[in-house]
């Protein structure tokens, strides 16, 4: 993400202005919106150099580098709870924290649409920089192209992290195995049902509002409470929700799932949204949620590590994995029934991140 210093330029307008083709051309007009703008919100030392990469000092002794990426096309960009400048910092901290990473540096990719208010862009880009902050991430480099009016839908986000994983952690969907505790940090679908409340103009006696926040600290808690060993899995339950993701976990490790449904938590209101547009809330999107798969002798101490952390108040014990050639997963009903959970089939809520 190049930077310049432009003595003549007439400031952006970032109240009233809007995207223009120029702002993605390389020239003059992109160094203003970069310098302005960007550099602005993210700055720090790597950034500040205006070079094509970023030099990055390596992590400590023993550990090793992970690298994720995700792409942000979320509708619409501002939602109860976030936008898509959290989300985009939220969601690559994730794909991180999960792999039992501390993170540590951004990249960022912006595709604007011409004719874009420059004032929301500086909207989302300010929350993007108070996400990072909080998180305890620096965004150090990117780029930024424009697609000219009608092409695209606003602001699409791509970021790529980088975090350092500490010696003796070692999560990964291949570890679960029988007998493992299944635990879940709070209540599901508060995000996709947010988003779908938004778009379809739905009120409830109670607001919903997205559970998008960073899982890096509450992994880091749970690392300070166990052995590293006795965590196996970690796994945000993004798009697909807790179903999908246990069926990931359940075909990468061989091992089957039984879970207690009387013991999974979702909220009133996400509860009757569900209901209303015909979902069932174990699909729906979620991400600030973590699933973990633990050892059994440490289950009790990984839930309260999870109680303790402001993300975690209402974790919950919901199940196990079991021997299963078959890999199923499994829900037994308030009934005392069982019913079969698969993956989801198709794209249930499109554009939920």
């Amino acid at each position: 993400m190049p930077s310049a210093r432009l003595a003549h330029a007439r400031p952006l307008d970032l109240r009233n202005g809007r995207i223009e083709l120029a702002f993605g051309a390389g020239g003059r007009a992109m160094a203003q919106l970069i310098t302005e703008l960007f550099a602005r919100a993210f700055a720090n030392d790597w950034l500040a150099r205006g070079d094509d990469g970023a030099v990055l000092p390596a992590p400590g002794p023993g550990e090793r580098l992970v690298m994720a990426t995700d792409a942000h096309v979320v509708s619409p960009l501002f939602f109860r709870g976030g936008d898509i400048g959290s989300l985009s910092v939220h969601g690559t901290v994730n794909d991180l924290a999960v792999m039992g990473a501390r993170p540590l540096y951004l990249a960022a990719s912006f595709i604007l649409e011409e004719g874009f208010p420059l004032a929301d862009l500086a909207r989302i880009v300010d929350s993007m920089a108070a996400a990072a902050r909080a998180a305890g991430v620096a965004v150090v480099t990117g780029d930024t192209k424009v697609v000219e009016q009608g092409k695209g839908d606003g602001v699409f986000i791509t970021t790529t992290g980088i975090g350092a994983l500490p010696a003796g952690r070692d999560p990964g969907g291949a570890q679960a195995r029988p007998g493992d505790v299944v635990l879940l940090s709070g209540r599901i679908g508060d995000h996709g049902m947010a988003i779908m409340a938004q778009r379809e103009s739905l009120a409830f006696d109670a607001e919903i509002v997205s559970d998008s926040a960073p899982l890096n600290g509450l992994v880091e808690a749970l690392y300070a409470a166990v052995p590293a060993a006795a965590i196996r899995v970690l796994r945000d339950p993004t798009r697909g929700g807790l179903a999908t993701t246990l069926n990931e976990i359940a075909t990468q490790s061989g091992v089957g799932m039984t879970l207690e449904e009387a013991a999974i938590p979702v909220a009133p209101q996400v509860h009757a949204a569900c209901e209303l547009l015909g979902l069932d809330p174990l699909y729906v999107a979620n991400e600030g949620k973590l699933v973990v798969l633990c050892a059994p002798a440490h289950a009790d101490a990984v839930l309260a590590a999870l109680r303790a952390h402001p993300l975690g108040t209402e974790a919950a014990r919901i199940g196990a994995a079991t021997a299963d050639a078959q890999h199923f997963v499994q829900v037994r009903t308030a009934l005392g029934g069982r019913r079969m959970v698969d993956w989801l089939a198709g794209e249930q809520l499109p554009r939920i991140c």
